[in-house]
């Protein structure tokens, strides 16, 4: 028993540093590995995303429970959120906020009764590349020329306290089309920045040319 204090007073530095970590990560900013290519061309397997935590709420740490709400999202705001109906943690882009009027036909969103501005960016059959204008955020995101079941879906209204969100690769991911309107308190934090990133076709490879770009 005396040998176990020892150890923990000759270590209590690295206990300290442990503990103030594994607070900072869970209330202040942490990353997350994005495993899929929902979000292509914007984020890709392998990228691991900074999540600023404190970009809507001051939470308590060890529990996602907000003390304080600092802000709520904004449409074109790429978010991180703890999902129960997928039953996994997520990354998406904010597109319909609460209150908005959203519907897409053959991959074309109107939102509010406007339908948003496209321009091709970049084609290599069968995907394309454009800019979408979320009514004044533009971003990159990505179709499959064919299209598929995603690239249309009625009229609906956002309701209070909840978001509509897609993934950029818009014809290949479970999204708000598959699990539903994004609850408010399910969201953790936004992301606006790669930290590292690796190639998971080449060994592991990193991609510095990714290190630290800001997603748009």
């Amino acid at each position: 028993m005396n040998g176990v204090w020892r150890f923990l007073r000759e270590n209590r530095g690295l206990f300290v540093f442990l503990l103030l970590m594994s607070v900072f990560r869970s209330s202040l900013a942490d990353w997350n590995v994005v495993p899929s290519g929902s979000m292509k061309p914007t984020i890709v397997e392998g990228d691991r995303i900074l999540v600023n935590k404190l970009a809507y709420d001051v939470q308590l740490p060890f529990l996602h429970y907000s003390l304080k709400k600092l802000a709520d999202p904004q449409r074109g705001d790429i978010i991180v959120f703890n999902s129960r109906a997928a039953d996994v943690r997520l990354v998406k882009r904010v597109i319909g906020v609460p209150g908005d009027v959203v519907s897409m036909h053959n991959n074309v969103l109107t939102i509010n009764g406007e339908p948003l501005r496209y321009d091709t960016l970049d084609s290599h059959y069968p995907l394309i590349e454009k800019s979408e204008n979320l009514l004044g955020v533009t971003h990159v995101m990505q179709v499959n020329a064919e299209g598929s079941r995603l690239s249309s879906f009625a009229e609906i209204k956002v309701p209070e306290d909840f978001y509509l969100a897609l993934g950029d690769n818009r014809d290949n991911s479970s999204d708000s089309r598959v699990i539903g309107f994004v609850p408010r308190g399910e969201i953790i934090g936004r992301a606006r920045t790669v930290v590292v990133s690796l190639d998971y076709d080449h060994y592991y490879i990193p991609r510095t040319e990714r290190f630290w770009h800001t997603l748009r």
